[in-house]
């Protein structure tokens, strides 16, 4: 049996601490409960870790046994320190996966990965949600039908001020009529990334199950691969070379 995946789900874990009406959702904080379901699956090692703590509970010996990073943030992206986001971003070129849930597409770390400002249109009047899915085939929506249907959602709408992405897995419909990519992978150096759109403070949907499973697919996918590490420099040819000198 091959070693479980080490998963980390980060959280600001300010909304739930604040108000009343998040914290009778989310008693325990958004991370726990992703983290409750991630942590039924025997092929997963889960660990959460939350801005307030020492590193944001990203110590070196964290982000050293982790192989799959969860980020949720929202409010407070300027708190977290610039030199914790480059030894995330130096692991995710090692092979480190991210998944930056629903907000966190103006976290630091995923700003800087794409390289673009990140900005995007949104309403919060609890409308209904729709998410296509559109690579039938990707092992992110095994089990999930054609879409997953929300009734009560914060909406996010194009244009997405975002880095083109590799695959397209979710284009979502909102009853207002905008639409928006909702389900995108990415790879940067030997990292995945999926970011993943829903996810409001203010409402259950990391209690849907449907949600919960493609969390749970994505990091799969997004687990590093066992292979050799690169090699980079001069390097020395493998056959016999006749100098041209």
């Amino acid at each position: 049996m091959s070693d479980p995946i080490r998963v980390t789900v980060w959280n600001e874990f300010r909304h739930e601490k604040e108000s009343p009406e998040i914290a009778k959702i989310y008693p325990d904080g958004m991370h726990e409960a992703i983290a409750g379901y991630l942590r039924q699956k025997p092929d997963l090692e889960v660990c959460t870790a939350t801005l307030d703590e020492p590193d944001h509970g990203l110590t070196d010996e964290v982000l050293a046994n982790t192989d799959v990073l969860m980020w949720w943030g929202h409010g407070a992206h300027g708190e977290v320190r610039d030199e914790i986001v480059e030894k995330i971003h130096a692991r995710i070129l090692n092979g480190m996966g991210l998944i930056p849930l629903h907000s966190s597409h103006m976290s630091k770390i995923f700003t800087k990965l794409m390289g673009t400002s990140c900005q995007l249109k949104w309403r919060e009047i609890g409308e209904k949600e729709r998410l296509w899915v559109v690579e039938p085939g990707h092992p992110i929506v095994e089990g999930i039908g054609d879409y997953i249907e929300l009734p009560h959602v914060e909406m996010y709408g194009e244009h997405h001020d975002c880095a083109a992405p590799d695959q397209l897995i979710f284009i979502s419909w909102f009853a207002g009529g905008e639409v928006f990519r909702s389900g995108m992978c990415f790879h940067r150096g030997m990292g995945k990334i999926f970011y993943f759109r829903p996810g409001h403070e203010t409402l259950p949907i990391y209690h849907n199950e449907e949600i919960l499973r493609v969390i749970y697919n994505a990091v799969r996918w997004a687990a590093p691969i066992d292979r050799p590490q690169r090699t980079f420099g001069n390097y020395q040819p493998l056959e016999d070379v006749q100098s041209s000198e």
